[in-house]
C-alpha cells in the first residue's frame, strides 16, 4: 500500500508537469525522492516500515516556491505563547477547513464516496493554491480523512506555508507503528506539525453508486431519485450513508478530538471532503438540516474560522488568486503575519 501511495503521488506530480528530469535525484534505500521542477523545489518522502506500518500510507511534500518567500526561523504562533512550557490559551484560535482538490473520479464525473483515488493535475494545483492562501495563518495540528486525496491536499498545501514546518502523519494504530515512527530530536519535533488521519472524516459512503457515472445513473434511476440520494439529509443511496449518517460520525469526532485541541489553544487545519465538512460546518454555524443540504463547497478553497470565547466565527473563504482582501484579519493573526514579515528583514 505504501508503494501505491508513492507512485500515485509521484505519478500525479510528474504527469501534470510539476517535475522534469533535469533535477531528478533519488535515494530508494531510504524510500525518498528529491525532484527539482521548473519553479520550485520538491522533496517527497515516504515512511518505510514492517507489519506495523505496511497498511498505512504516509508521505509529505516540502516545497519552497521561488515566487513565494519562506521563513525558517522561530516564530511564535498566537496560540503557543508560554511561560511554563505548556500552551497558553489565546483569545483567538484559527480553524481552517479545506475540501480536497479535484480527484480523478471528480474529473470523470463518477460517484467516489469512500473509494480511494488521488488528485488530478487541477487538484494538485488547487491544493498548492490553497496553501498559498493560508500561508500566513498559524497551524499547530492537521486532521485529514483516511483517503489519499485529502491527505495529498493537506501535504501539498503545507508546502506553501511560510513557517516551513514539516507535516508528519502520526501512526498510532499499534504500539509497533508508534515506536517505529518516533522522533528522537526535540528540535525536529518543534519544526514538525502532527497530522492525524481518521476514517470518521471520510467522505460519506455512497454504497452501490460508487464508481457509477453520475449522468448514466440519473438516466437509469431518474434525475429526481438521484437528486434525492445526493441532496436529501436523511435518505441514503442503496447500501450507503445519508448526510445525516455522515454527520453523526464526523461531528462526533470533531467534538471529541478536534474541539479539545482548539480549547487548549491549538490552531487546527482540517482537510477532508464535501459531506464530512458540510457536516462540521452545520455544527459550527448551527445550520438546520434544510440549510445544510443547499451548502456547496468548492474543491481546494480554504475556509477560515476563528474560535473565541467558546464560539466559532466564520471569517471568510477566498475566491480570488490570493488571500489579500479576502480574510478580515483579527488582531492576533495580523501580529503573527507581521512577525513572519519581520524575519525577512
Amino acid at each position: 500500500m505504501v508503494a501505491i501511495a508513492f507512485h500515485q503521488t509521484i505519478g500525479t506530480l510528474h504527469s501534470q508537469g510539476y517535475l522534469n528530469n533535469s533535477g531528478f535525484h533519488h535515494e530508494f534505500g531510504n524510500a525518498s525522492v528529491k525532484l527539482i521542477p521548473k519553479g520550485y523545489k520538491v522533496n517527497v518522502g515516504l515512511s518505510k516500515g514492517g507489519s506495523g506500518t505496511s497498511n498505512k500510507r504516509s508521505f509529505s511534500v516540502i516545497q519552497a516556491s521561488t515566487a513565494h518567500t519562506s521563513v525558517s526561523g522561530s516564530v511564535t504562533s498566537p496560540s503557543s505563547n508560554s511561560t511554563n512550557g505548556s500552551p497558553k490559551k489565546s483569545n483567538e484560535i484559527a480553524l481552517i477547513l479545506i475540501r480536497h482538490g479535484e480527484s480523478l473520479w471528480n474529473e470523470k464525473n463518477l460517484f467516489t464516496g469512500c473509494v480511494d483515488v488521488p488528485l488530478t493535475r487541477k487538484g494538485v494545483e488547487e491544493a498548492l493554491e490553497a496553501g498559498m492562501r493560508i500561508s500566513n495563518i498559524p497551524i499547530d495540528m492537521i486532521y485529514t480523512s483516511a483517503l489519499i486525496r485529502a491527505q495529498m491536499t493537506a501535504m501539498l498545501a503545507m508546502t506553501q506555508h511560510r513557517r516551513k514546518k514539516v507535516p508528519i502523519i502520526m501512526h498510532n494504530e499499534s504500539e509497533q507503528a508508534k515506536s517505529w515512527s518516533q522522533i528522537y530530536s526535540e528540535d525536529t519535533k518543534k519544526q514538525s506539525i502532527p497530522v492525524i488521519a481518521s476514517w470518521q472524516l471520510n467522505e460519506r459512503m455512497y454504497g452501490e453508486l460508487q464508481g457509477l457515472n453520475k449522468q448514466e445513473t440519473a438516466d437509469r434511476y431518474g434525475k429526481e431519485q438521484v437528486h434525492e440520494w445526493r441532496r436529501s439529509y436523511d435518505i441514503p443511496p442503496p447500501n450507503g450513508e445519508s448526510l445525516e449518517m455522515c454527520a453523526q460520525r464526523a461531528v462526533a469526532y470533531f467534538r471529541e478530538h478536534i474541539e479539545p485541541q482548539l480549547l487548549s489553544g491549538k490552531n487546527v487545519m482540517i482537510a477532508a471532503h464535501g459531506n464530512s465538512l458540510r457536516s462540521i460546518i452545520m455544527y459550527l454555524d448551527k445550520l438546520t438540516s434544510q440549510e445544510v443540504i443547499s451548502l456547496e463547497l468548492s474543491t481546494g478553497i480554504p475556509m477560515l474560522y476563528i474560535f473565541k470565547e467558546g464560539k466559532f466565527m466564520r471569517r471568510g473563504s477566498p475566491t480570488g488568486p490570493t488571500e489579500a482582501g479576502v480574510y478580515a484579519y483579527t488582531k492576533s493573526l495580523a501580529q503573527y503575519r507581521q512577525k513572519l514579515d519581520d524575519m525577512l528583514h
